[in-house]
């Protein structure tokens, strides 16, 4: 009797992939080159990211424990940290938003220019950043088109964080679409028409049934614009007006160390930035884990 006719029928473990699975840590596979591709995938890991970063460790370390924490303690730097992270956190909290409805109207509804509007989210990805920032600065300045309607407010924008707001909104928007808009477009529309015909809301359609499906990719879209938002500088310092203590974000302090040929010191807060944005990204990805968990135990 042959292999195949033995087993035929049986629902259990394949004997013959679980032995080889037993031998090593790696599926079975028909297709070659699996250890050259893993090589080349470290070797190229380690060249563009890791030795990169390791440098930055190394070149902070010459300052030593207290001289490192003398340097990111510092009043300036950590103003500058914190304007970075806050805004880049509520600008990414913002596009979250407007991201996933964004995404859903170009999914669900049909409407003259619907094209054009899709092509002009990719707009931030293809305009340089310093260009972004002059236009976004005098769009918002006080003699500018919107910044002088809002100035008889009282609303200024342009060179205070709120501007600086407005210039990572612009900039992230594109990732929490572009990230989001496959899952919407691959979701059934039969279980929200299954969940209406069982008596869910409307609200209880959209937490229940559409959310728990889009938010992995909105986590993850979330995830791109934070990182984005953190560490750009050309659409910023434009429209944040470097004000120290106010509206200077940390990717402009580390170039202003550098001008001053205090590459410690620049090092130092560009580690700080590494290591708030490793703990941030880590968190986000821990919740997806979780929300995977979830999902797959319901």
């Amino acid at each position: 009797m042959s292999a195949t006719t033995a087993t035929a029928g049986y629902d259990g473990p394949d004997p013959i992939r679980s032995a080889a699975r037993g031998r090593g840590w790696k599926e079975p596979s028909i297709l070659p080159g699996f250890r050259l591709t893993l090589a080349y995938t470290l070797l190229w890991l380690g060249l563009i990211v890791l030795i990169p970063l390791g440098g930055l460790f190394v070149s902070s370390a010459a300052l030593g424990w207290e001289g490192f924490w003398h340097v990111v303690a510092e009043e300036r730097a950590l103003g500058a940290l914190r304007l970075s992270f806050v805004t880049a956190l509520v600008a990414a909290a913002i596009n979250a938003v407007t991201g996933l409805l964004l995404a859903w109207v170009l999914t669900r509804y049909s409407f003259p220019g619907r094209r054009l509007v899709d092509a002009l989210i990719d707009l931030p990805f293809a305009l340089p950043t310093a260009v972004a920032g002059i236009a976004l600065a005098t769009l918002y300045a006080p003699n500018g088109w919107v910044g002088s309607l809002l100035d008889p407010l009282g609303i200024k924008v342009a060179y205070t964080p709120l501007g600086i707001i407005v210039a990572l909104t612009f900039i992230g928007l594109p990732f929490v679409v572009r990230t989001v808009q496959p899952v919407l477009e691959e979701l059934d529309r039969e279980l929200e028409e299954a969940a209406a015909t069982l008596g869910a809301t409307r609200w209880q359609t959209i937490t229940r049934v559409i959310l728990p499906t889009v938010l992995p990719a909105l986590l993850t879209g979330f995830a791109l614009a934070l990182a984005r938002a953190v560490g750009e500088y050309g659409s910023v310092i434009f429209i944040a007006g470097n004000i120290p203590y106010v509206s200077e974000i940390a990717p402009l302090l580390i170039v202003i160390r550098l001008e001053e040929f205090d590459y410690e010191g620049a090092t130092a807060v560009a580690v700080a930035m590494l290591l708030i944005s490793f703990v941030l990204l880590f968190f986000i990805n821990a919740v997806q884990a979780w929300n995977r968990r979830r999902i797959g135990n319901g």
